[in-house]
């Protein structure tokens, strides 16, 4: 089944991807293959298998090899378009710098994560929960290296960062994909912004922050180690379907 509402999503791709290095010498981090693709094609299809119509590239360092390689969406049977940032702006000013090109409601994503999340039943709980934002959470089992929410319920009152096990509110950790509505936006100051500090605390506190939790696959790729198991898992999930 296709989404109801939300066709369009923007993606985080302008990264310089330092902990790849040398692979990101010559290529930004969502442009690092994974099985003969760049690692952003895998979220691209599967945005689009759930009836995304319009994609946003947030681009930053080596901007033209992601827009040369995707061009206007054509050939992917999609509408791209590309906010490019001289400078890095962070999470928050990338978004608030893509605004104009953005709907009333839209998915973001982090071009580095690649899942299997089930949008259409994150867009219903969105839609039914009637916050301002939704964000995907998965099960970790280190909370050390993520920021883990504080749940009431579904509602997100608190995002802990990095808490040791010991400390952890729970093990639900931010997935980087998020259901936005655009008078968010507006929350964003301007200039260098991270939607973690900046936004997502002022919603929480607001009641307006929820979590959709997610059971299936989820691969960050920001170390070797995870980009070479993300790598190794994919080509098993491929390997199997054919």
């Amino acid at each position: 089944m296709k989404l109801s509402k939300i066709r369009q999503a923007f993606i985080l791709c302008g990264g310089k991807g330092e902990r790849l290095f040398p692979l990101t010498k010559e290529l930004p981090k969502p442009m690092i293959e994974i099985n003969g693709r760049p690692m952003i094609e895998h979220l691209v299809e599967h945005l689009s298998d759930f009836g995304v119509e319009k994609i946003v590239f947030g681009t930053g360092y080596k901007n033209e090899s992601i827009s040369n390689y995707f061009g206007d969406g054509k050939k992917f049977g999609l509408k791209f378009f590309y906010s490019h940032e001289d400078e890095p702006l962070g999470t928050g000013g990338a978004l608030k710098k893509a605004s104009s090109f953005l709907d009333e409601f839209f998915f973001m994503l982090n071009g580095d994560n690649i899942s299997d999340v089930d949008l259409l039943q994150m867009e219903k709980q969105h839609f039914a929960k009637k916050g301002q934002s939704t964000i995907a959470l998965v099960k970790v089992s280190e909370t050390k290296n993520f920021g883990i929410a504080r749940l009431d319920g579904d509602m997100i009152t608190e995002f802990v960062e990095k808490p040791d096990e010991k400390n952890a509110p729970s093990n639900w950790a931010n997935a980087g994909l998020y259901i936005i509505n655009k008078p968010c936006i507006d929350l964003i100051p301007s200039g260098f912004s991270m939607i973690e500090k900046n936004l997502f605390p002022h919603l929480a506190k607001q009641g307006e922050l929820f979590g959709f939790k997610h059971y299936g696959k989820w691969f960050p790729t920001d170390t070797i180690e995870k980009l070479e198991l993300a790598r190794k898992e994919l080509f098993k999930k491929e390997k199997e379907t054919k």
